[in-house]
């Protein structure tokens, strides 16, 4: 068989920081006795569905759930992605989420089981286990030659010692300039991995320390190793079963996952890479890492792919399924049949429910303190509170996007704080859902392909009939 590749350095992606509807959650913010607290982690309210979720974490970290499915069934606006999201932040870096929504599968140019068994593997995770070899010590000196004539490569000395020994390493062309990259000077406790050649700087030594004035307090002092200059050191990698199979599906498939073009991967080359990871878990080189697959507005998906759920969950190496919905009794998309939720009774019936509740006033004047905080916007506490009855009137998100728009009122009034004139102001440059649909219904003679009438007309005719 084909050797599987991994490439460990899939995850070090840089993450872009910015402020998005759910980027002030933090975790579930429970105790160690799985209890929601009343305000913690960027979450307010919700208890009961918060300790639900907890102990389906706790089940996760443990070990003891895989190939579940947890349904989050709620009004709009009631948090049941920011309970997702929750779970994600409370699960760690370690276990991976992946998070889609159900539109996504029809709008991918592959077919509808090949994209939900990619976002499937996304969510499973590989942890592998290799010994590498690494020289770790205290850099004594760095001789660098070179020629004046310019024609020959650099060479170079790199004297190195721990606690108990001391030796001079020859420097070729590519570990100069790895070095010289680094910054590494004498004094610094490097680490240099002898597969790769990467160096790392560890730090400063201890012995430096009168060098801290010049240093600056941002330097890191670390002791002088110990023992043999040469280490041998177990390093943990963690990769999804998914960036293996891109990996190996094609020549540029490391390539292929930072361009997003993946295409249709061969059950061929699935089924080598599984079999390749069970050999990895019998020799204890490996271990599965089964993640969450978290699908938002579920009720999108057609009968084909709930059907496809419903098999998915049963295999050897499923992730938890955790699904998300605000619809009611309504078809299920492919059909003419009704079902709570346009889920189908069977897949329903393998589904922990977990409900969601309306927020009260006091829940949502504490969502918006801290939505004010997350963006960074100064509001006097009378505009909380114009904005609190807003929030209750209208809907939550309604008001904490005029959050952000009411602040830019109140910047072009070279205020320092939004206040209710603010606030007032946004409200009568953006209408609601309620207003939008009543001005609608006042000027619907206007608009272009206007059905209202012929709705009232076929109620009345109904109305008749019966």
């Amino acid at each position: 068989m084909a050797e599987v590749r991994v490439n460990a350095e899939v995850k070090d992606l840089t993450r872009i920081e910015r402020i998005g509807a759910h980027s002030h959650i933090r975790g579930l913010g429970l105790d160690d006795a799985l209890e929601a607290r009343a305000v913690s982690q960027g979450l307010v309210g919700q208890t009961s569905a918060r300790k639900a979720a907890g102990v389906i974490t706790q089940m996760i970290k443990e070990g003891k759930i895989a190939g579940r499915g947890v349904l989050l069934a709620g009004q709009p606006g009631t948090g049941k992605t920011a309970i997702a999201m929750g779970i994600a932040k409370s699960l760690g870096q370690e276990t991976p989420f992946a998070m889609i929504a159900a539109s996504e599968i029809f709008s991918m140019e592959m077919s509808k089981t090949e994209a939900l068994t990619q976002a499937f593997r996304k969510a499973i995770g590989v942890k592998i286990k290799e010994e590498t070899e690494l020289i770790e010590g205290e850099v004594v000196e760095i001789e660098i030659d070179r020629p004046a004539s310019g024609q020959l490569a650099k060479t170079g000395k790199l004297t190195m010692k721990t606690t108990e020994m001391e030796t001079i390493y020859d420097l070729g062309v590519k570990m100069i300039e790895t070095i010289q990259r680094e910054k590494v000077t004498a004094g610094d406790v490097i680490s240099i991995d002898k597969a790769s050649g990467k160096v790392t700087k560890l730090g400063r030594s201890f012995a430096r320390s009168r060098d801290y004035d010049a240093m600056g307090p941002a330097t890191k002092f670390v002791q002088c190793p110990e023992g043999e200059l040469q280490k041998r050191r177990e390093v943990v990698h963690v990769v999804s079963l998914h960036e293996i199979d891109v990996i190996n599906s094609r020549q540029q498939g490391f390539l292929a996952l930072f361009a997003g073009d993946t295409g249709e991967i061969r059950p061929e080359v699935r089924e080598q890479i599984d079999s390749k990871v069970a050999e990895w878990r019998e020799e204890g080189k490996a271990e599965i890492v089964p993640g969450v697959l978290f699908i938002d507005e579920v009720h999108m998906l057609d009968i084909e792919c709930f059907s496809f759920l419903n098999r998915a969950l049963e295999s050897d190496m499923a992730p938890i399924l955790v699904v998300a919905t605000n619809r009611g009794i309504t078809k299920i998309r492919g059909t003419n049949y009704r079902a709570p939720h346009g889920i189908p009774i069977d897949l329903l019936d393998r589904l922990l429910i977990i409900n969601t509740q309306p927020y009260s006033e006091k829940e949502i004047r504490r969502i918006l303190d801290i939505r004010t905080e997350e963006e960074d916007v100064e509001v006097t506490d009378d505009a909380k509170d114009l904005l609190t009855k807003i929030g209750v009137e209208t809907s939550l998100r309604y008001a904490i996007q005029l959050i952000s728009a009411a602040s830019l009122v109140a910047q072009k009034r070279k205020a320092a704080a939004v206040d209710v004139e603010d606030v007032s102001r946004a409200y009568t440059l953006f209408l609601d859902v309620q207003r939008s649909v009543q001005y609608l219904q006042e000027y619907a003679q206007e608009y272009m392909y206007n059905e209202i009438e012929e709705a009232q007309e076929d109620g009345e005719q109904a109305d008749m009939q019966q």
